[in-house]
């Protein structure tokens, strides 16, 4: 699939780090380094605006490495790029760390995945078909 982008940065485009790889590394637009304090959260600019199709959205996912290593996730992952979005595409990190952590120009500081997704129509009914789970929520199947 053919997606239109445009790339207000001086670093090259999103890519697949393998052959399988669900997710682009996204690169941070900086003009200089961002220190993120402990619990300190930052909008960092990519520089990259994309024209998805219609039913189509773009998924923004935290670094495995980056979280595992320095603590520093994304404030609202995933985040949702609708298809009919132009403005820049914007990572809201947050550093969930006990230390400082600086984001070099560059750096690669979140995952894209371009998904498929339905729009549905609303059925309003009086009740649901009953289930095996039923209204059991959060911790409802049991420790494991």
């Amino acid at each position: 699939m053919k997606v239109k982008i445009v790339n207000h940065s001086p670093f090259a485009l999103p890519a697949y780090a393998t052959a399988f790889s669900a997710g682009m590394d996204l690169r941070a637009n900086l003009p200089e380094p961002l220190v993120l304090q402990p619990l300190q959260r930052a909008m960092v600019p990519t520089g990259l605006h994309i024209e998805l199709p219609a039913g189509f959205e773009a998924q923004i996912r935290p670094r495995s490495g980056l979280a595992a290593r320095h603590g520093i996730s994304i404030v609202n992952a995933p985040g949702t790029v609708d298809a009919d979005y132009r403005g820049e595409i914007c990572v809201l990190l947050v550093n969930l760390s006990n230390d400082p952590f600086t984001v070099e120009p560059g750096e690669r500081i979140a995952q894209m995945v371009v998904a498929r997704h339905e729009t549905v129509e609303w059925e309003a009914v009086d009740a649901l078909e009953e289930s095996g789970r039923g209204s059991g929520g959060f911790g409802s199947t049991g420790k494991k």
